[in-house]
């Protein structure tokens, strides 16, 4: 669900925010606030800023914004067949999917990638057998043909590098000679060792992407900086800089001179685990 403001003010008139419904409330009769995260599994984070560790900034448009910790995320679930209870569904200010947080059998506390549809009071366990809920993780060799899958890892026993991201969604197209097809969602088709884990089902918060920001300061909160356009730079900053008033016919560059729209992969890097590459845009 989307919540949208009236306008009453120049920020609120664009304003698209996401209602939180499925996020879980320290009160549920009341509805207010949030469940506080917990602490164990909190580290401090601190911010670079762009920088690298010459002081030298590295990415543009960084810097600022509002305090954050870490949620220290298991990307493995490597605690095999010990059923977990969801505690909660939580907000992560350092990625665009909640989180949610489990209670093992064995006492021990972690948080996942939430999946769609997960919510509190469900059991999930990592497994070799059924069932092939929403939230369960298990080797892919073992998963129905079909399934649809995220946190995919591409290395067995790394955890989960894939298909993190707010609303994606893999699935599983084949298996032969120990390796699994996969479909992306940038609709590249890839082998991946069917060794490898993933959880079923869809990343959560599938609204993110449309979120709409309504002002400049709700992005510097987030920790973003302006980006001002290479036309109205002079000449020494920008290729595309000078001019007596607006000029026309620049061919898009970078401030360094590289060009915009030319691919950039490195062709020393291997593309023998893709089968099909993604799709052309039009």
């Amino acid at each position: 669900m989307l919540k949208k403001f009236r306008p009453i003010t120049p920020s609120l008139r664009q304003l698209v925010l996401p209602a939180n419904e499925k996020l879980t409330r320290a009160d549920e009769k009341k509805g207010r606030k949030l469940v506080k995260p917990t602490k164990s599994l909190l580290l401090p984070k601190r911010r670079t800023n762009g920088r690298n560790n010459k002081g030298h900034i590295t990415c543009r448009h960084k810097g600022g914004g509002h305090k954050r910790k870490y949620r220290i995320i298991d990307f493995k679930r490597d605690k095999i067949d010990i059923p977990a209870k969801v505690a909660s569904i939580e907000y992560d200010p350092n990625r665009s999917a909640y989180i949610a947080l489990l209670n093992y059998a064995d006492g021990e506390k972690r948080y996942i990638i939430a999946s769609q549809g997960l919510k509190k009071g469900d059991m999930v366990q990592t497994s070799d057998k059924p069932p092939y809920s929403v939230g369960c993780c298990m080797k892919l060799k073992d998963m129905p043909l079909g399934s649809i899958v995220h946190n995919i890892e591409i290395q067995p026993g790394r955890g989960g590098k894939l298909v993190r991201s707010a609303g994606l969604f893999a699935q599983l197209m084949a298996r032969s000679d120990g390796n699994a097809t996969i479909r992306m969602p940038s609709g590249e088709v890839r082998l991946v060792n069917e060794n490898c884990r993933a959880t079923f089902g869809v990343v959560s918060n599938p609204e993110h992407n449309l979120r709409v920001e309504g002002k400049a300061g709700r992005n510097r909160w987030k920790g973003i900086r302006p980006t001002v356009r290479g036309v109205v730079m002079n000449p020494v900053d920008h290729p595309h800089g000078g001019g007596e008033g607006k000029s026309k016919g620049n061919i898009p560059q970078s401030p360094w001179g590289t060009y915009v729209g030319v691919k950039t992969r490195s062709n020393k890097k291997s593309t023998k685990h893709v089968v099909k590459s993604r799709k052309k845009k039009k």
